[in-house]
């Protein structure tokens, strides 16, 4: 076996408030996930997400079934969403292969039984992913960040000017649940989803990517009238109850993945916190 599923627990807003730095770390942030030649995640029981990275370097990964799911093949009930945050791969779906270039997403059905996940010729193959249950087939799909809906919004003179590509959703290509998209903060801007907003039906995870290793994002969870910060590096993902705000600040630009699954595909779906409400 070369995946390493981890199962995580969901968690009751009035127990997270007692919950100090390190226990806040165990349960939210996914620290390890680019492991060489293995396929590494964690199984939430928010919305029964999985979250999980890539990193083929010697030999092609094949995507196996894992305990948590009792299936006989991963996708036997699931569907994933894969993007590209290194260099360009190729990925085989039940024979067909696709190129998949830097920041661009494939979008994999239910039912597809083979998946093999290719090394690039430098090593440099990171491949981050989500996994939602799926109740019917929907066909394989490439998506480039032309084909993306995409929406720029924020200001520089508030630090959150920044551009949302919108790659795995339902207004691009057809899914069960998950929707998954990037947003790429300009240089100057450092606060992504503010002002802040939590969304009851649907879950959702954040990983952080394109920053120096010397420089760090402050993401911030909680509900809005009690929230708490998570410190995290590159390639670093942290799950998102739907009870809790998402938000964050570097100390640079960066760009982000999010993604979402649960109970619609609305992308507006949200209730908004106005920043001199959040406590």
């Amino acid at each position: 076996m070369h995946t390493n599923i981890e199962t995580r627990y969901a968690n009751h807003p009035a127990d997270v408030k007692n919950y100090d730095t390190s226990q806040l770390r165990e349960h939210f942030l996914i620290e390890n996930l680019f492991v060489e030649d293995h396929i590494n995640g964690v199984y939430t029981l928010n919305d029964r997400l999985i979250v999980g990275g890539i990193h083929p370097v010697n030999k092609a990964l094949s995507l196996e079934t894992v305990d948590q799911l009792k299936a006989s093949y991963f996708l036997e009930r699931r569907e994933i969403g894969i993007i590209n945050v290194g260099a360009p791969t190729k990925i085989e779906v039940d024979g067909e292969t696709f190129e998949l270039a830097h920041k661009e997403a494939l979008y994999i059905g239910q039912g597809v039984k083979d998946v093999v996940f290719h090394p690039s010729g430098d090593g440099h193959t990171y491949l981050y992913f989500n996994s939602a249950p799926a109740h019917k087939n929907f066909p394989t799909k490439k998506v480039s960040q032309k084909d993306a809906e995409v929406v720029t919004l924020g200001a520089l003179e508030n630090s959150n000017h920044r551009t949302i590509y919108k790659l795995l959703v339902n207004s691009v290509v057809p899914t069960c649940q998950l929707q998954m998209g990037m947003t790429e903060l300009k240089p100057g801007s450092v606060w992504n989803t503010m002002p802040a907003h939590t969304h009851d039906r649907r879950m959702e995870a954040y990983f952080y990517f394109d920053m120096n290793e010397d420089q760090a994002v402050c993401h911030y969870m909680g509900q809005p009238e009690e929230t708490r910060h998570i410190w995290m590096k590159k390639h670093q993902a942290v799950i998102s109850p739907p009870w809790s705000i998402h938000s964050g600040a570097g100390t640079s630009n960066y760009t982000f993945i999010w993604g979402m699954a649960g109970e619609n595909l609305d992308y507006g779906d949200m209730d908004t916190v106005a920043p001199i409400a959040l406590k």
